[in-house]
């Protein structure tokens, strides 16, 4: 029964079926609020991108002003570290890649960049480039392609790329396309549909989205697709929102958006969504967050949903920050 319901999204009338906007405006004004809850103790350590998801998550459904902007700036400035710069989940945390990114991402949605350290943010990541191009998520030296696109964006979103190798960066995660034309975290692991994300955003950034075997990747990225609508990460794994954006990112900038069925996919997104409470879950039943409501609806805008935002498939923002930025990721027709 359990496989059947993950492989089917059930017709019955619990399963909603049109997007419930106000309850996700609701779900993600409301989330977190409570500092009593097991939940939010549990999670401060990723305090930092949970903001990045409800806020462009809001921004999308066009309600920014639902969130304080001047506490969320305040929370962003006491996260910088003023020794190495970077940006850390939450107040006395680490610093790290994937936080800074977040942040930087926030800011930019805000247009409060000078509310921070730049130059110190500009120092941190160029310190985490490695010998071979490569790029730490912090000073503990752990090495994934996706600390190279969180790399590359947020120095993109800084105008200042000239802050790194982008040469030896290139070279690096070209190292690490597989035989099947898709990505893993290092050379020879495993492709991986939200690591070929951070490979393709990467490329689009840099410009250099010719190395890729267009069309080879692609239709592995179709394959994703399951019975139920839903899209996978990697073969034989169970469909997930969260790769409904992965997925369709990355064959948005390759130009081959039309290689899935929307109407299957959005039916399974939709169906992730929880009529009382509001927000997505990974597959329907589940419990709802930030992050799954994010990318869900990031989707839907990347499929061309009326009531959303066009969201830029290269950094999963507005359309209209980046325009605004006047950031050109390359895309191919």
């Amino acid at each position: 029964m359990a496989t059947s319901m993950v492989n089917e999204v059930k017709g019955d009338d619990s399963v909603p079926k049109e997007l419930l906007l106000e309850k996700h405006v609701s779900f993600l004004r409301e989330y977190g609020q409570n500092e009593d809850n097991f939940e939010y103790g549990i999670t401060d350590y990723l305090r930092m991108s949970g903001v990045y998801w409800g806020l462009t998550a809001l921004d999308l459904m066009g309600k920014l002003k639902e969130l304080p902007e001047n506490e969320i700036v305040e929370f962003v400035q006491k996260c910088q570290d003023p020794e190495s710069g970077g940006i850390s989940g939450c107040i006395n945390h680490d610093p790290h890649l994937l936080h800074t990114v977040s942040a930087i991402q926030v800011l930019c949605i805000y247009d409060r960049l000078d509310a921070i350290n730049v130059e110190g943010v500009i120092k941190y990541v160029k310190s985490l480039q490695k010998d071979d191009g490569s790029f730490t998520g912090d000073k503990w030296g752990e090495v994934d392609t996706r600390f190279s696109f969180c790399a590359v964006l947020t120095l993109s979103l800084l105008k200042r790329m000239d802050a790194i190798d982008v040469d030896k960066a290139v070279e690096f995660v070209e190292s690490c396309m597989n035989f099947d034309g898709g990505f893993g975290s290092r050379p020879l692991s495993e492709s991986h549909a939200g690591l070929i994300y951070c490979c393709v955003g990467f490329l689009s950034i840099t410009q250099r989205l010719d190395i890729i075997k267009r069309d080879t990747l692609a239709w592995w990225l179709c394959e994703r697709q399951l019975p139920s609508g839903g899209l996978n990460g990697r073969p034989e794994k169970l469909p997930d929102v969260c790769y409904s954006w992965w997925v369709l990112s990355s064959l948005s900038m390759l130009g081959r958006l039309h290689w899935i069925d929307f109407a299957a996919l959005e039916k399974f997104i939709v169906s992730c969504q929880d009529s009382e409470t509001g927000g997505f879950s990974d597959r329907p039943g589940d419990i709802t967050d930030p992050y799954h409501t994010l990318f869900g609806l990031a989707a839907l805008s990347l499929m061309g949903n009326g009531a959303l935002k066009r969201v830029n498939p290269t950094y999963c923002m507005p359309q209209e920050v980046i325009d605004k930025l006047e950031l050109k990721p390359q895309i191919l027709n």
